[in-house]
């Protein structure tokens, strides 16, 4: 797509201009970004050479951080750059790429959640069709769909603010190209950019905890209606991971999003968007390692069969 725009590179304003607080924020960045990366690696590799984890739950897990391991990639180099070099300039084509891949794995991410929960009401509400229903055709055609939809979005989103004309100021006043930022920037109408935001944020959201909210509550009432105190604490082990995980996902990703009235809005947006990007891929493989049994024995029988 063509873009009249004259500015062709961007500068980003990085996470704070405060010179005391540049270096521990470096290093603790740094450090998060190796623990997430090395993380969903480990639960990646873990899934993959152990047999007993090739189920659906586990299938979809795997994609999860995948998409995490991705997601954290797409900017975080870009953003340590911020820390120790005296200007961080992105390319225009390179933006609008950065910006692509981020509402690619935003957007996946919301889907692959939702086929999660799917998946726990059909293996709680369900056990004696689980196999059946969770079939491995079935659960391609999920994530198939999923990353489909991601990319749809992605590429409304990406090829609305490629529509947009930038003409004066080049400071993103961000650690990345997002959404937001960028229109503030623009020299022309953002109308049909914001409508379209709206209609593809409140529809992917909508759709996505409806589900998700749905699935709960039929698992919920199911698991009131038995007796055995055993089938309760399996359920909830088994969906607890799951809802902390979106917990934290929606949870930062509304504070991140949804613009307050204050004039302080930016700042906090910025502080929010760390542990929305930063920190939730980071604590997703740690919730689903510590909270479960077959992870860890997985982990035990990797490392046993390494050390041997």
């Amino acid at each position: 797509m063509k873009n009249d725009s004259s500015v062709i590179e961007f500068i980003l304003m990085g996470l704070t201009d405060e010179p005391e607080l540049q270096l521990p924020l470096f290093f603790l960045l740094l450090v998060s970004y190796m623990v997430t990366v090395m993380g969903n690696l480990s639960l990646i590799n873990l899934i993959c050479l152990n047999s007993h984890l090739h189920t659906p739950m586990y299938f979809f897990l795997f994609n999860l951080s995948f998409i995490d391991l991705c997601y954290s990639l797409v900017f975080t180099p870009k953003m340590l750059m911020s820390f120790i070099s005296e200007k961080n300039i992105i390319s225009f084509s390179g933006c609008m790429t950065q910006l692509f891949f981020y509402c690619f794995f935003v957007n996946s991410e919301c889907y692959v959640l939702t086929a999660m929960a799917y998946d726990r009401y059909v293996a709680i509400c369900k056990p004696l069709l689980y196999t059946v229903t969770m079939s491995p055709k079935f659960c391609s055609m999920l994530m198939s769909g999923s990353y489909m939809m991601g990319f749809a979005g992605a590429m409304v989103h990406t090829g609305c603010m490629m529509r947009l004309i930038f003409c004066e100021s080049n400071i993103i006043n961000h650690y990345m190209c997002d959404i937001f930022p960028l229109l503030q920037l623009s020299c022309s109408s953002t109308y049909a950019n914001e409508l379209v935001v709206s209609i593809i944020v409140g529809t992917v959201v909508i759709a996505s905890s409806l589900i998700i909210f749905l699935s709960y509550v039929l698992i919920l009432f199911n698991i009131l209606h038995m007796s055995s105190s055993k089938i309760w604490s399996k359920a909830f082990s088994t969906c607890g991971s799951h809802i902390i995980t979106v917990g934290l996902f929606y949870g930062f990703g509304m504070l991140t999003y949804v613009k307050p009235s204050s004039a302080g809005f930016v700042g906090q947006e910025k502080f929010f968007s760390v542990f929305y990007t930063n920190v939730v891929p980071m604590l997703n493989p740690l919730i689903y390692s510590f909270r479960n049994k077959d992870v860890k024995l997985a982990l035990k029988k990797t490392v046993k069969r390494i050390t041997n």
